[in-house]
């Protein structure tokens, strides 16, 4: 028997099959057993939003959460739209301006594709 995958999401070694998923049960991501061999959507390593569509630079999202801003009492909230974002690498995936608040790091498990 192979061991199974780390979670790609959050590299949990307690992830788990269930019929042709495996379910990582710290984050609840979901992932296809299919793209074990190297040669579906999720090999290719590339950022996701909270659903799973992958994100490109330029493209629109919104927020998924109210999300609290660091060092500051504003809050962004749920259906905040944010245009033309810049995917970096790191733990905030996302680099944004945000009407009202500037400039901002973003991690993708808090929005969705527009």
């Amino acid at each position: 028997m192979t061991p199974t995958p780390r979670c790609p999401s959050c590299s949990s070694e307690y992830t788990y099959e269930d019929g042709q998923l495996y379910i990582c049960p710290e984050c609840a991501h979901e992932w296809s057993r299919v793209g074990d061999a190297g040669d579906g959507p999720e090999s290719t390593g590339g950022v996701r939003d909270a659903f799973g569509t992958i994100l490109n630079d330029g493209d629109s999202v919104t927020i998924i959460k109210d999300l609290k801003v660091k060092g500051s009492s504003s809050v962004v909230k749920v259906g905040t739209k944010v245009r033309n974002i810049r995917l970096v690498s790191g733990d905030h995936d996302i680099d944004c301006k945000i009407d009202g608040i500037g400039a901002m790091q973003l991690k993708s498990g808090f929005v969705k594709k527009a």
